[in-house]
């Protein structure tokens, strides 16, 4: 298997709604893409499968050196290998690769943020800078795309957090700030045990308006000369806010469950964003 097929199984087999937008793009694009999104599923999946935080630290260092190996033209894994490609084509920063890194090892450095703005460094390595590096591979003439990729980047993270609340609590990890629940009275353990309260839904009401207020600033600040080569983010954001839109029909019921979209329904999303443009 060659590094670009190995990049396309990894983003298939995730079953992310990532790999819905990448469909429509030429091939040279759709290839950069999918090593940027197999890299960040490579080195996600250390923290999330390895459940020896020495180890996963000694796996991430790994990428770290792999991400050095790129840059010199010299790269070991297949996702490296694709990943130098799409690194030359699309001038990707090196600096933003171990960003993500950064990112990936806060996971194993805490568990709980005491506030949004201790949240928002997390958000911005781990969905922002991947952002942003998408927005060089989709290409922009007007340099405020970046703004709108960087916000957009945040409301896709955002809405992770609030669809994964109680996966992410039985694995031992809180993102809702400490001092969010305490506000709305939400005690940790309701999201360990899953236990619902008109509290819950009132917190989780706020997330999601957190989230919306950063959809919503992204598209304002999106350039219109760049609207068309942007339509890979616009189809992720049609999925994810029709994602939370049936969350929030739900009230929210997400600490015992994985509320998602059908693939049929995100490929539906997929092709009407792209033919509107």
């Amino acid at each position: 298997m060659n590094p670009d097929h190995y990049c396309q199984e990894k983003c298939a087999q995730s079953g992310s709604s990532f790999y819905y937008s990448f469909l429509f793009l030429p091939a040279e694009r759709r290839r950069a893409i999918m090593a940027l999104y197999a890299f960040c599923r490579e080195v996600d999946d250390v923290v999330d499968e390895c459940h020896d935080p020495a180890l996963a630290s000694t796996k991430l260092a790994w990428w770290r050196q792999e991400v050095s190996r790129i840059a010199d033209g010299q790269p070991q894994h297949p996702v490296g290998q694709a990943l130098q490609a799409a690194s030359r084509d699309f001038s990707l920063p090196a600096e933003q690769l171990l960003e993500i890194i950064d990112g990936m090892e806060m996971d194993l450095q805490q568990s709980r943020y005491l506030d949004f703005k201790g949240l928002s460094l997390y958000c911005y390595r781990v969905a922002s800078v991947v952002g942003l590096l998408s927005a060089e591979i989709f290409g922009y003439r007007d340099r405020q795309t970046l703004k709108y990729a960087h916000d957009l980047g945040m409301a896709f993270q955002l809405t992770n957090i609030i669809r994964d609340v109680g996966e992410d609590a039985r694995r031992g990890r809180i993102y809702i700030p400490i001092d969010e629940l305490q506000r709305f009275n939400v005690p940790a353990a309701d999201l360990l045990n899953a236990r619902y309260s008109d509290n819950f839904a009132a917190l989780m009401r706020f997330q999601a308006e957190r989230a919306e207020q950063y959809y919503a600033q992204a598209f304002a600040l999106l350039p219109a000369v760049d609207r068309k080569s942007q339509r890979p983010g616009l189809i992720m954001a049609a999925i994810y806010r029709t994602l939370l839109d049936e969350i929030r029909a739900e009230n929210f019921q997400v600490l015992h469950q994985r509320i998602a979209l059908t693939p049929v329904r995100k490929l539906w999303l997929a092709a009407k964003t792209w033919i509107a443009g």
